[in-house]
């Protein structure tokens, strides 16, 4: 069992009545209660002191789940560069939808990570394309989702490590829609679906994804890291 943080802008929910009717007490809410069975779980916001990202709660994190969208320049470089640091020491992360363009993860990817768009609510297939990867336990060969944000390449990231899932949508675009990598001791997943105004974390495949990946970012033991002269 993982102790998890879950990081949500809490904005949109608050501001946009089409948004609070799929996520009416906000979308970290909602994936709390999809991690909860098998992890302990506790959320934190952007309004938060900190943005409820203090050194202490990130000392007791194992893996931090990060959604963001429309207020990523508001993150704090110093909470940024704290963050950093963790998943460099071996706290995991997880990137969500739109946390492409987080702060913390163009960091640690060291690119632009742009990419294409279209916001036409139409179909979703996510072919798991890595069938013996920990993150795709108990999945079948694909995921249907009936309305979803199309996101196309090019996507600008690094090559990953390993590629478990890759999206079709009904325009023929695809994406490599989960994303495995290693920063430091730390473990990072990028997993795209998720889009605000569709309640895709209710769907059951979707957060058994977010189960398994908690459990393969979670930090392992190794041996130590040192660095700097050697007597």
């Amino acid at each position: 069992m993982a102790a998890v943080t879950i990081w949500n802008e809490y904005r949109h929910e608050r501001e946009d009545d089409e948004v609070a009717a799929v996520y009416p007490d906000g979308i970290h809410t909602t994936l709390a209660d999809a991690l909860a069975d098998e992890h302990t779980v506790r959320t934190a916001t952007l309004e938060e002191p900190d943005h409820g990202l203090s050194d202490d709660v990130l000392e007791s994190t194992d893996v931090l789940v990060w959604w963001g969208h429309e207020a990523h320049d508001e993150v704090d470089d110093e909470v940024v560069d704290r963050v950093q640091e963790r998943v460099l020491a071996g706290m995991g992360l997880i990137a969500l939808h739109s946390s492409h363009y987080a702060k913390i993860f163009k960091r640690l990817m060291g690119t632009s990570c742009s990419l294409q768009y279209r916001e036409d609510g139409g179909t979703e297939r996510l072919w798991v394309v890595d069938p013996g990867h920990r993150i795709a336990d108990g999945l079948g060969e694909s995921i249907d989702l009936p309305r979803s944000e199309m996101y196309g390449e090019p996507f600008d990231v690094p090559e990953p490590d390993r590629l478990v899932f890759v999206s079709w949508f009904e325009g023929g675009e695809v994406f490599r829609s989960g994303c495995c990598y290693r920063r430091g001791s730390g473990r990072i997943f990028y997993f795209r679906p998720g889009h605000e105004t569709y309640p895709i974390y209710e769907n059951e495949e979707i957060r058994r994804v977010l189960r398994n990946a908690v459990a393969w970012a979670s930090p392992t033991d190794g041996s130590p890291r040192t660095f700097g002269q050697r007597e």
